[in-house]
């Protein structure tokens, strides 16, 4: 199935996880977020990338020889890790934890709902394809 994007949404969203977390800055996909005001239980997730490109000002600040090795394992403050999952209602969304920190007293990244998408094809609760690959 093609990927199409229904709507942009673009918001930091709160998740929350009943099992292991992950390690801070590279963490496993969230049991679920609120969004809104509203609880949403992740069923699934069918697709999980990450995308270590430095944007901005950071793509400036590192010698190219470091550069390669940067942009397949991260660096700190730098990258995100993308989730398309299906919630409890059906809706399809993809979710990404962005490693960037706010600012020098909160050092740790955010959660943000990138976008909604078509609904998939029904997908087992632990399908994980194409997992750890970078988004084309």
């Amino acid at each position: 199935m093609e990927d199409n994007a229904l709507s942009f949404i673009g918001e930091r969203v709160e998740p929350f996880f009943e099992e292991e977390r992950g390690f801070e800055k590279r963490p496993l996909c969230p049991s679920g977020f609120e969004w809104r005001g509203r609880m949403y239980r992740i069923e699934g997730c069918s697709r999980e990338w990450r995308d270590y490109a430095r944007r901005g000002k950071m793509a400036h600040n590192m010698r190219d020889s470091h550069l390669a090795a940067a942009e397949k394992r991260g660096s700190r403050g730098v990258g995100r890790h993308y989730f398309r999952v299906r919630t409890d209602d059906g809706r399809v969304f993809d979710l990404y934890y962005d490693r960037a920190p706010r600012d020098t007293r909160d050092r740790k990244g955010s959660w943000h709902l990138l976008r909604e998408m078509e609904r998939q094809e029904e997908a087992g609760p632990a399908e994980s394809g194409a997992r750890g690959e970078q988004e084309p």
